[in-house]
């Protein structure tokens, strides 16, 4: 792992717009998707293993929620990413350094127009859980406006 992370470093030289989390965040994104399409990292061709921009994408918007919930926007805010063109920019400067592969069909375009990140994390997210947030209020002594 240690020369994956000198080989980001080395991206974060020439591109600084991006902190390596996020760029940990996208293998990880990568690998939730793989996963949940049936497509090991272990099988045997590229094309068995190969997911579309937009596949990562719907990957990367159930990922995040699964893993940040509601602070997923801000993480991506803070890490540098601010549309899902940022996804695609991360995704081809790992590509450029050897650490992704792509497909002959594959472009930076694939990442474009998929979804609007603050609609997404932002104001269309919903708490599943069953935290009740206007008992807990009431219990406190703040009334509803």
């Amino acid at each position: 792992m240690t020369k994956t992370w000198n080989k980001i470093k080395e991206i974060i030289k020439k591109d600084p717009r991006y902190l390596p989390q996020a760029y940990q965040f996208v293998f990880e994104a990568l690998d939730y998707t793989t996963n949940i399409l049936g497509k090991s990292q272990h099988k045997t061709t590229d094309l068995e293993r190969h997911v579309t921009g937009k596949q990562l994408m719907e990957g990367v918007r159930q990922y995040a929620i699964k893993q940040f919930g509601f602070m997923a926007l801000t993480l991506f805010e803070q890490w540098g990413i601010k549309q899902g063109e940022d996804f695609g920019n991360i995704v081809f400067n790992l590509v450029e350094n050897g650490l992704m592969g792509k497909t002959e069909t594959d472009t930076i375009e694939d990442f474009k127009n998929i979804y609007d990140i603050k609609k997404v994390f932002d104001e269309e997210f919903r708490f599943d859980g069953k935290y009740d947030i206007q008992l807990s209020l009431n219990a406190l002594g703040i009334k509803k406006r």
